[in-house]
């Protein structure tokens, strides 16, 4: 989930005329910084870039999807539908948030443990 402060800065690259990936790089900066603190959800640097770029879509930021052969179909077709959630095109599905959410708590209880 990102932070107000990552939405505020991407929308104020926005009205400044930056482009897409550097409207982006606020929520990768954001992922990278809890990565470095042992927070989060990301268990490497470029889990951490994804998850950031995924953010970024469903926040509306306008990426477009990766080319057809830097990346698997599953990922494209991820990253159209982080797309279309951010442009209120389809809303999230329910059934996914909540197992995203369940396994974020657990880890977190790992992590504790540990």
């Amino acid at each position: 989930m990102p932070t107000q402060t990552a939405k505020r800065r991407a929308r104020s690259d926005a009205r400044a005329g930056k482009k897409p990936s550097t409207q982006a790089g606020e929520f990768v900066r954001e992922e990278m910084h809890q990565l470095k603190r042992g927070k989060g959800t990301a268990k490497s640097r470029k889990q951490a870039i994804a998850i950031g770029l995924s953010e970024a879509r469903r926040s509306g930021v306008k990426l477009g999807t990766p080319k057809k052969g830097k990346t698997s179909s599953a990922t494209r077709k991820k990253a159209q539908r982080d797309t279309a959630v951010g442009q209120g095109r389809r809303k999230p599905s329910p059934t996914r948030s909540r197992g995203a959410k369940k396994a974020a708590r657990t880890r977190a209880r790992q992590k504790r443990r540990s």
